[in-house]
């Protein structure tokens, strides 16, 4: 079968796919990290400070960036090219809320990595799509 599924799709597909998810999956997880006190309270208080002090859109931005980039991986899995408006909705949230998190080195690092991601899970669905991996 020459490194495709019996569906014709490549397998670096679903492990793209499947990493894409895992990472969101994170952010996700973090969102929930800091929208519990008992966790926000384990946190560093440069962190705390940051979170508490966060205006409203900024959770928002927060929010649309994890849970878009969560859900466009999975429609990316389910073979949906709404996947790809999912992704840009993801990386515009990532980019409205990274103002208050740009002084702080580790979070820096974090929110580029970040940006990356979703630029290129952009990039790839819309390559998914033109390969007809993704209707």
């Amino acid at each position: 079968m020459n490194a495709k599924t019996a569906a014709g799709i490549h397998w670096s597909f679903w492990a793209i796919g499947a990493v894409a998810l895992a990472w969101n999956v994170t952010g996700v997880t973090n969102f929930f990290a800091q929208m519990n006190a008992d966790a926000l309270a384990t946190m560093p208080e440069s962190y705390r400070a940051i979170i508490v002090s966060r205006p409203l859109w900024g959770t928002g931005a927060f929010a649309i960036a994890v849970f878009g980039g969560t859900l466009g991986c999975l429609l990316l899995l389910l073979r949906k090219s709404a996947a790809f408006y999912l992704f840009i909705a993801s990386l515009l949230g990532a980019i409205v809320q990274m103002p208050p998190w740009l002084g702080i080195t580790d979070a820096t690092i974090g929110l580029g990595a970040f940006l990356l991601v979703a630029a290129l899970l952009i990039w790839y669905s819309k390559q998914a799509e033109s390969k007809r991996w993704i209707s």
